[in-house]
């Protein structure tokens, strides 16, 4: 999937130029003369960048960067307007701009913050689509389940689960060995790494274990 360049401003005579000056250097562009506009795009979830103006009528670029952050597909910002001051470039970066420029802007200095968001994008875009597909993975687990991960997250022995739980040695180690096969991951060191990639802490998978119905003690 191509990354797009995607160029906001009122201004149409900045957006024909800012057009052929990004094409001539490879990237794909779209054009929109407003914030609404480019929210109406026909494919939100592409990735790539925004490149955009400050000021502009009804939504101005600090409404589409709140936007974007509320969005599934938050694109990497990069500012180029025509006025900007240190407290506005400071409060733009803050919200997680990748850069702030005025439209004197050197074409290198440009150039290579769009490489920066589009990289970004990238990691970004990657780093969702782990947290989905472990979140996935833990949405299939039981109850008894999530407290084997919880105890093997916070590396307790398999006594120390079994104290905690009311439960027999023999029943923890039939309830890892069923994680286990499960998810198909059986070292402590990837289990804990699966937790981390679905951006759940120790405490929201303690709540979620603490949900756990008490059932009988499986020998295996």
């Amino acid at each position: 999937m191509s990354k797009t360049v995607h160029v906001i401003d009122d201004d149409e005579s900045f957006l024909r130029s800012m057009e052929r000056r990004l094409r001539g250097h490879g990237y794909t562009v779209a054009t929109y003369d407003s914030v609404a506009d480019f929210l109406a795009r026909p494919d939100p979830t592409a990735p790539g960048c925004v490149l955009t103006d400050l000021q502009m009528p009804k939504s101005d670029g600090f409404d589409l960067q709140e936007a974007l952050a509320m969005s599934a597909n938050p694109l990497p910002v990069v500012f180029v307007t025509g006025k900007g001051d240190i407290p506005t470039s400071v409060r733009a970066m803050r919200a997680g701009a990748e850069d702030f420029f005025t439209k004197r802007v050197a074409v290198a200095d440009l150039i290579a913050a769009i490489e920066r968001a589009t990289e970004r994008d990238l990691r970004e875009r990657a780093g969702r689509t782990r947290q989905a597909e472990a979140r996935l993975m833990l949405s299939k687990l039981s109850d008894r389940e999530l407290q084997m991960l919880l105890g093997i997250v916070k590396g307790m022995q398999n006594k120390e689960m079994a104290e905690l739980y009311g439960l027999s040695e023999r029943t923890v180690k039939y309830h890892r060995t069923q994680l286990t096969r499960r998810l198909d991951i059986y070292a402590s060191v990837d289990l804990t790494r699966l937790v981390q990639d679905a951006g759940i802490s120790i405490e929201e998978l303690a709540t979620m274990a603490a949900a756990a119905r008490p059932g009988p003690q499986h020998a295996g």
